[in-house]
């Protein structure tokens, strides 16, 4: 598998998300899905201070430790892998997050970063990213920006303030977003040109033949500023592997997460509209001889907006069915249907 540069980085077009370590998987199974992605090449691994999800107090950096764990029980492992995390953005009703706090200053992105490099038994984080922004924006599903909700937070030049202070002492090697809009990764570009501060190297958020929010001026703005997609949630949330077609999402029988969490169910994925689409999809997939989780990974791994996908798996044999997924083409006839 070729690898990609990103900024000082040299990353895999297939990325392991972590997020279901420590609370879907044990450590045992994470070591084991670890190990396998390194085995077939996968080298780029993403995790954050917040993860599991559903994120908790109970477990709240669990994941990174057991990275930490996994990297300490295989001497040099570390030097072969591209480790990128996250500083979780404001508490947005976590109490339990930083007390709660509605703002993230450059004192707690620091803090934050100390603490992932303790977790993680690690000196530098290679891409180190804001989970989600400092200020008042929609996300996670949510469709409309309301100026009403504006309230002083620290800003861009402040957060790339505390990221310049973490690159120069080689704590981190490259910043990047997530779950960003076009006016914030611009903002971020044109802040860090005009004082001469470091430059996002790429944006993570939710890109999948259900989600496709990117393509509506995000991906221009990518484009035009040299800044890479990190796609995330390519399979929608297990929506769009068939799983869930005859049952839905409140089978008492299904071990995925949109059936096992609550809350999941309330958020975009969930929405009644989300699993109509992801039938149908799933359907046009099976009528063209793929699997469902086949055409949909596939549509990621050959978008020219997506630099990396972003694969979160809870068994060694889920992360080869993704893996086998890598190239697969889409006819153009297919992808006009998809369309």
């Amino acid at each position: 598998m070729k690898t990609i540069a990103l900024g000082p980085l040299h990353i895999t077009p297939i990325c392991l998300g972590t997020m279901t370590f420590g609370e879907q998987v044990d450590e045992a199974g994470s070591f084991a899905i670890l190990d396998r992605a390194l085995e077939r090449g996968v080298t780029f691994i993403d995790t954050a201070e917040m993860y599991p999800v559903p994120p908790k107090a109970e477990t709240y950096g669990a994941t990174e430790a057991i990275l930490g764990r996994w990297f300490a029980a295989r001497p040099g492992v570390r030097q072969k892998v591209v480790l990128a995390s996250k500083v979780a953005g404001p508490a947005r009703g976590m109490n339990w997050l930083r007390g709660g706090k509605p703002d993230v200053t450059t004192a707690d992105i620091e803090r934050a970063c100390h603490d992932s490099l303790k977790r993680l038994q690690t000196d530098v984080i290679d891409l180190y990213q804001i989970h989600w922004p400092n200020r008042n924006v929609p996300m996670f599903g949510g469709v409309y920006f309301d100026p009403a909700k504006d309230q002083d937070q620290t800003g861009v030049h402040d957060q790339l303030e505390a990221f310049a202070k973490l690159i120069k002492a080689g704590k981190v090697r490259a910043i990047g977003l997530s779950n960003e809009t076009p006016w914030g990764l611009l903002e971020f570009v044109r802040v860090a040109e005009q004082h001469g501060l470091p430059r996002v190297v790429s944006v993570q958020n939710p890109y999948c033949l259900i989600n496709r929010v990117v393509d509506n001026g995000l991906d221009e703005a990518l484009h035009k500023s040299g800044v890479a997609l990190l796609g995330y949630s390519p399979l929608g949330f297990g929506l769009l592997t068939g799983k869930y077609d005859e049952r839905g999402i409140h089978d008492p029988t299904s071990k995925g997460r949109m059936a096992l969490f609550e809350r999941m169910k309330q958020q975009r994925w969930g929405r009644p509209e989300s699993q109509a689409a992801a039938k149908r999809y799933n359907a046009l997939a099976r009528a063209n001889g793929l699997t469902p989780t086949k055409m949909a990974l596939a549509f990621c791994y050959t978008n020219w907006r997506v630099a990396s996908t972003i694969i979160g798996v809870t068994t060694v044999a889920q992360m080869d069915e993704c893996l086998d997924a890598w190239g697969t083409t889409l006819s153009t006839e297919l992808l006009a249907e998809i369309d």
